[in-house]
């Protein structure tokens, strides 16, 4: 593993389920993580220690209904934060959370990926911490290149259904 690190908080264990995509993600990389349970309101002055504390390079949040987390952290940090906006009970569609998290006021920006786009999160931490990683460079460039191998493998299986011969 190399010396970059993410933080993951998750707002709750509910939301366990799409972090741990991301979380997948990060660990087949190879990426140095920390994965945590904070609540942006439940416990401000726990969420605000770890953020002005924490070692990590990037920081994802994971947080559905109002989704103040990711906000909340990049208030207390200069550090790059990731949002991921989930689908709750409270909030089906997941908008409401989507729109917490991208509309921030100038001069506290917070990236923000799909509605449950967890394993988005960690690519685009991944890609934040490429720019000065060799190995996660590299390891991008064959994730992509997997990708470009089953599309033309798909195109592949395609004609070959409907061929006539």
């Amino acid at each position: 593993m190399g010396t970059s690190k993410v933080l993951a908080i998750m707002g709750s264990m509910s939301d366990d389920e799409q972090m741990a995509k991301c979380i997948k993600t990060l660990q087949e990389a190879g990426v140095n993580f920390e994965h945590m349970v904070i609540s942006g309101h439940r416990t401000p002055e726990l969420l605000q220690e770890v953020i002005q504390n924490t070692d990590a390079d990037v920081i994802i949040t994971a947080a559905g209904m109002s989704a103040h987390l990711a906000g909340i952290s990049a208030s207390h940090t200069i550090k790059p934060v990731i949002g991921i906006p989930l689908k709750s009970s409270a909030d089906i569609d997941g908008r409401g959370a989507l729109l917490s998290i991208v509309n921030m006021p100038p001069g506290i920006p917070v990236a923000t990926v799909a509605i449950d786009g967890g394993k988005n999160a960690a690519i685009l931490a991944i890609q934040i911490l490429a720019i000065k990683d060799e190995t996660l460079r590299a390891w991008l460039l064959a994730e992509r290149t997997k990708m470009e191998n089953k599309i033309k493998s798909d195109n592949l299986e395609l004609k070959a259904r409907y061929s006539d011969t």
